[in-house]
């Protein structure tokens, strides 16, 4: 059997991951809203064109995010789509481009997992590439999970601020939906963003009950959750609204200081570790080293 040379290996190698290259750097220099307002200014004159001359929209063009679409699974499609939610949306990273990487790198990865296992390399070779492979293809998700908890752990540490804030604009007079306008103007993390997106679905039609329950999909903060079914419970049966919000910020702030304390509670369980690890073995040496050294030199001597 005939087996390829590890040259022309390395080579196919740096070859695909040279096309990677450029077609990531070929897709990142494409501004996706640039993209997309060029593309709703010419739709006008491209569909006019097409019915004169019985084209379809199949048959205009090749949509790469379209077909990466088309040949994720559902199911990865489903959680792909959650994570980039709990995640906040990233401009930067729109589900078209994750797709779009996530199809370039399994035909990439596909390619050179097929030159590596023909030319026959022992069994843990083969199965890294494998695991490289499918670690390459779910990184996005990975990334995305990550992301989606750091944005909560700031949420959770805003919420308690931001309700002293909304307190205390209610009780100078502000209405709530005020008060929640004002508390996200002076904020600048994703708490403040989620409640300008509220307050965007409040205004474009959707009740408080429905705006405050797409917030709570977008978020998975218990907290946060806990004081929009407050808010709702006050909604339906008309309680004060600016009791309920100082209730759930002494709450809030309960909660937090109880985290603070439970943090610094497991900090010495954290740190025993590398202590044994790696402090208390360099301790021994430096104290047991030099009566060992006179040891050795003692019965040498003899």
């Amino acid at each position: 059997m005939n087996t390829i040379p590890p040259p022309v290996i390395l080579a196919v190698g740096c070859a695909a991951l040279a096309v990677g290259v450029l077609v990531w750097l070929l897709w990142t220099a494409v501004d996706p809203t640039r993209r997309r307002v060029r593309e709703n200014l010419q739709r006008g004159g491209v569909t006019a064109f097409a019915a004169q001359n019985g084209q379809t929209k199949a048959q205009l063009g090749f949509s790469l995010p379209d077909l990466a679409r088309r040949a994720t699974p559902g199911l990865i499609l489903r959680v792909l789509d959650r994570q980039h939610t709990l995640a906040g949306r990233p401009a930067q990273w729109t589900m078209d481009k994750l797709l779009t990487l996530k199809l370039l790198w399994l035909v990439t990865a596909v390619v050179v997992d097929v030159f590596i296992l023909l030319a026959g390399p022992p069994p843990i070779v083969a199965l890294t590439a494998l695991a490289v492979t499918v670690i390459g293809y779910f990184l996005p998700e990975l990334l995305l999970n990550s992301e989606g908890q750091k944005r909560n752990e700031q949420i959770e540490l805003e919420l308690a601020d931001t309700l002293d804030q909304m307190t205390i604009a209610v009780e100078a007079g502000l209405g709530f939906d005020s008060a929640m306008s004002r508390a996200a103007q002076n904020g600048k993390g994703p708490l403040a963003e989620e409640l300008v997106r509220t307050l965007q679905d409040i205004r474009m039609g959707s009740s408080r009950r429905q705006a405050f329950e797409g917030l709570t999909v977008r978020t998975t903060v218990v907290d946060l959750r806990r004081f929009v079914r407050a808010v709702i419970q006050a909604d339906a049966y008309g309680v004060s609204i600016a009791s309920v919000l100082r209730t759930q910020a002494d709450e809030m702030r309960l909660k937090r200081r109880q985290r603070a304390e439970e943090k610094a509670q497991k900090i010495p369980v954290k740190v025993l570790a590398p202590l044994m690890l790696f402090i208390l073995p360099v301790i021994f040496i430096v104290v047991m080293g030099p009566a060992a050294i006179n040891i050795v030199d003692s019965f040498s001597g003899m």
